[in-house]
């Protein structure tokens, strides 16, 4: 098979790095540039000490890339800075696959965009071009798509523990609270204050309640599934954990019961290889998926009569981030879906 020739934009940030991690030992890949503009001149290795076995090529500023012989780039760039950088690439070489894991292309209403990112879209000729790269439930639009917007980590977790059993007619799209936790990782690796060891370390910490960029995303996939506009209760939690992402679904139950709900999740994803739902009364554990693509879903009876809870755990760096883009690469170029994928998760 053909090598696949990729850059990757952001390389010196953890989901850029993450995917450097899967992709340097997938067999059908060549990372071929590496950028990053705050590190620019950089060996890969100085950057991320723990590359130090690999040869790759030094860190570049993305300008400094010759895009047009690549295949794909892979963006692991913030919110707002990948737009226009991506527009660039798509005008030097129309034929590379983007594969983006900022936020930038994943809404297809651009006024829902700036209103929780806070400036107008700046490629909007290039939306249309976009696929909400939700792998297990959106492969048709990903295999086609020139630009493949990778979810949040967030609504990786959320979404495919929800949108199958809310399509289905089993819960109450309406009435959805999610109750989220992720590891710091998932704020950057950029100095924050609210990330020091000191003022995140033995704690646990709500942000942005009531106003995180993820909830316009999950309800933009729910309701496309119902085919209504719907609206969900969101709140995330700070973990004091590097990896590791926990979604706990407080669903209502719409003429079915927590058995059905789990039935149905394990139907949809039978022949899934990376998400599995777990027998009934096995709790999902964020240490069951650390470092691996895999996703496990629990479902279990609430106390309250016609509710349930729906818990959904991810590593966020991975499923959350890296795995699936690579996951959604691998079906864009018509690549075995799990190659490079398949480690197995690291416990303890």
């Amino acid at each position: 098979m053909k090598t696949i020739r990729i850059g990757v934009l952001g390389a010196s940030g953890y989901t850029g790095a993450d995917f450097v991690r899967l992709a340097a030992r997938h067999p059908h890949i060549e990372i071929a540039a590496l950028a990053a503009n705050t590190h620019a001149g950089k060996a890969m290795g100085e950057v991320f000490p723990h590359f130090f076995m690999l040869d790759l090529p030094s860190l570049v500023t993305w300008e400094d890339v010759d895009w047009t012989t690549l295949d794909a780039a892979v963006c692991g760039l913030p919110h707002g800075t990948a737009q226009e950088i991506i527009a660039a690439i798509v005008a030097a070489n129309p034929q590379i696959k983007i594969i983006d894991m900022s936020a930038d292309f994943r809404f297809r209403n651009m006024d829902v965009y700036a209103a929780h990112y806070g400036h107008l879209h700046l490629a909007p000729e290039l939306q249309s071009e976009a696929a909400y790269g939700l792998t297990e439930l959106n492969r048709d639009a990903i295999r086609k798509a020139r630009i493949i917007a990778c979810p949040g980590c967030y609504p990786s977790a959320a979404l495919l523990a929800l949108v199958p059993i809310a399509q289905a007619g089993l819960i109450d799209a309406n009435d959805i609270i999610i109750d989220a936790k992720s590891g710091v990782s998932g704020a950057g690796r950029g100095l924050k204050q609210n990330t020091l060891f000191c003022e995140a370390g033995e704690g646990l910490s709500p942000y942005a309640v009531a106003q995180h960029r993820h909830a316009p995303e999950i309800e933009q996939e729910i309701g496309a599934a119902v085919g209504a506009s719907i609206k969900v209760n969101f709140t995330p939690h700070l973990v004091p954990m590097s990896r590791g992402e926990l979604c706990t679904s407080h669903v209502r139950l719409k003429g079915a019961s927590a058995d059905d709900l789990r039935a149905h999740l394990a139907e949809t994803y039978r022949e899934e290889p990376f998400v599995r739902v777990a027998p009934e009364g096995v709790l999902p554990q964020t240490q069951n998926v650390r470092g691996s693509n895999y996703v496990q879903i629990g479902v279990f009876a609430d106390r309250i009569d016609g509710r349930a809870i729906v818990i959904s755990v991810i590593d966020n760096l991975v499923k959350g981030a890296a795995g699936h883009a690579l996951q959604n690469l691998n079906v864009a170029f018509g690549i075995e879906e799990t190659t490079g994928l398949m480690q197995l998760p690291l416990f303890p």
